[in-house]
């Protein structure tokens, strides 16, 4: 079975209470929730460390998984939640994070159908194409190198790989640059170990879970988003930015 699960976590460092901000009327979140229920999966779960988020959801008729406070990643929330949900192993997990009301639903997709068609991945997810040098060289838009037959071989904040005749000063036309799209398709037997992996140090030092991923020797394979990813919300800008595209 395809099946989304949506981390939900209630505090926000950058915008706090993100998931509860009014959006044409509705909580972010439900907006999320509702994108997700239209990719047509045999379920969608919000999981969720706060009973206001609970609130929310189940007044609308949404699944809950009520889940640790002290998780540290969205992955580690749908682990939780895949554990005590009971799913089977050979399910296939999409999680989709609660900040992203415009995720495209052929990425969702997309995902789903890497894992299944690419036997030796526990993990896919996306990338997007980065052209502008103000993207590349945001900390906050996460970059990815990978291999010839697209697994991954690093992810990071910093701009790779780095161009050591160019920057930082241009972005070289002979190269390209990737976006890492923070979307995820799990096994269900890898989220079942992934509880179980130690954090890694590049994981805490670059702020990345999937970083734990790498470094204990599991393999993440990437492909391009078949549709250009909008902005999910993290600050007050992108949240504005995204009411701006909701209001048309």
């Amino acid at each position: 079975m395809k099946r989304i699960i949506i981390p939900a976590r209630f505090a926000s460092s950058r915008l706090p209470q993100k998931l509860l901000l009014p959006l044409q009327g509705k909580p972010l979140l439900l907006h999320t929730y509702e994108r997700a229920l239209k990719c047509n999966f045999d379920s969608v779960v919000i999981a969720t460390d706060d009973e206001r988020i609970a609130d929310v959801a189940r007044a609308v008729g949404a699944e809950v998984c009520m889940t640790s406070i002290d998780h540290p990643s969205g992955t580690d929330r749908c682990a939780e939640a895949f554990a005590t949900l009971g799913y089977h192993e050979d399910d296939i997990i999409v999680c989709v994070q609660g900040d992203e009301p415009l995720i495209p639903i052929a990425n969702v997709w997309s995902v789903a159908q890497n894992l299944e068609n690419y036997p030796r991945a526990d993990v896919t997810t996306l990338y997007d194409p980065i052209y502008e040098h103000e993207e590349l060289f945001n900390p906050n838009a996460v970059k990815v190198v990978f291999d010839k037959n697209n697994y991954a071989l690093y992810f990071s904040r910093a701009p790779i790989p780095w161009a050591r005749d160019h920057f930082p000063a241009e972005v070289p036309d002979a190269l390209h640059f990737f976006r890492h799209v923070g979307l995820y398709a799990y096994r269900g037997h890898f989220l079942k170990k992934y509880l179980g992996l130690e954090r890694s140090p590049l994981e805490i030092l670059e702020s990345l879970e999937q970083l734990r991923v790498l470094w204990h020797g599991y393999r993440i394979h990437v492909d391009l988003a078949p549709d250009a990813t909008p902005p999910g919300v993290d600050t007050q800008a992108s949240f504005d930015a995204v009411k701006k595209i909701l209001e048309g």
